[in-house]
């Protein structure tokens, strides 16, 4: 009986599992295919040689402790969570800020201006976007051209230590924060406007109705976000970071994404490099769980 209402099911919706295959196809090659590769973290790994078979040095556990007792471990730790926290605090809750302004604009033509403009600097490199940033805060860059005008030196804000985090949160921001809002905005588009002309009867204003229908309406697209947000707080945007950061700011800039690209790409220790990721993974696993567990018992949203 489970089975013929599983059949009907699946030829109900042959049609939206037939659009879910290609993605599938790739996450199952780009994503759970190269996990085989992690038995390298447990060995000691030779470029060219098997991953399992005759001739491989196993060493267990030795370069996670390698990584945890290096002097370096939790100064990538602090970095990583600074940063991310900074991240989380300001580009997690602009793009609902965002979206939400955008919102109480009714002149339409502005509105989608106002979108578009917020939209195009996600389009634009990293790369490109760091050269920008760092032309700006160059010794005779714009930004600091300006910030002389209240009386600060003029200075390359790139080589200053704790200049880096403000950089580094408010280009992220920049970047990101108008693409990060369609979301939000599209749901917001979806409540159903009979709730507001109710409000508006009740004499409820603006603020009243942001806070009592549109609010509760994207909660569940929040607390999902909020969920994937915690989980990646390891994760920072390493590629930004490569760019921006300087030996001179290692201190406050260097994070676990920079250290494995250094030892790993660049110095060719794929093992050890290999234990440090995994266990950044596994970290961000527990995380995410424990977020998920919270926003169940708290909303009753969650990923699962």
């Amino acid at each position: 009986m489970k089975g013929a209402i599983r059949r009907e099911q699946i030829k109900e919706n042959i049609q939206i599992y037939s659009l879910m295959l290609p993605v599938l196809i790739l996450l199952f090659i780009f994503c759970y295919i190269p996990m085989y590769g992690i038995a390298i973290a447990f060995q000691n790994y030779i470029p060219g040689s098997p991953f399992i078979g005759p001739g491989v040095e196993w060493v267990g556990l030795r370069y996670f402790i390698r990584f945890v007792q290096g002097e370096y471990f939790w100064r990538l730790i602090r970095n990583t969570l600074v940063l991310s926290g900074l991240n989380l605090l300001f580009g997690f809750t602009l793009p609902i800020l965002f979206a939400l302004l955008l919102d109480q604009i009714r002149v339409l033509n502005f509105r989608k201006f106002v979108q578009t403009a917020s939209y195009m600097p996600y389009f634009i490199s990293t790369v490109i976007v760091a050269g920008m940033v760092i032309s700006f805060i160059d010794t005779n860059g714009i930004i600091t051209n300006f910030l002389t005008l209240f009386g600060l030196e003029p200075m390359n804000y790139r080589l200053s230590k704790a200049a880096f985090p403000a950089i580094y949160t408010i280009t992220n921001i920049w970047k990101g924060f108008g693409f990060g809002s369609i979301l939000y905005f599209a749901t917001i588009t979806s409540i159903d406007p009979g709730l507001y002309e109710s409000a508006k009867i009740d004499g409820a204003n603006r603020l009243q109705q942001v806070i009592h229908i549109t609010l509760p309406g994207i909660q569940r697209i929040i607390a999902i976000n909020l969920i994937m947000a915690i989980g990646g707080i390891l994760g920072t945007n390493t590629d930004l970071i490569l760019l921006l950061y300087h030996s001179a700011t290692y201190e406050v800039a260097d994070v676990i994404g920079t250290y494995v690209y250094r030892l790993g790409i660049e110095g060719g220790e794929f093992s050890y490099t290999t234990a440090v990721g995994l266990f950044m993974s596994v970290i961000g696993f527990i995380l995410t769980f424990s977020a998920n567990k919270i926003s169940n018992k708290l909303t009753d949203y969650g990923l699962w």
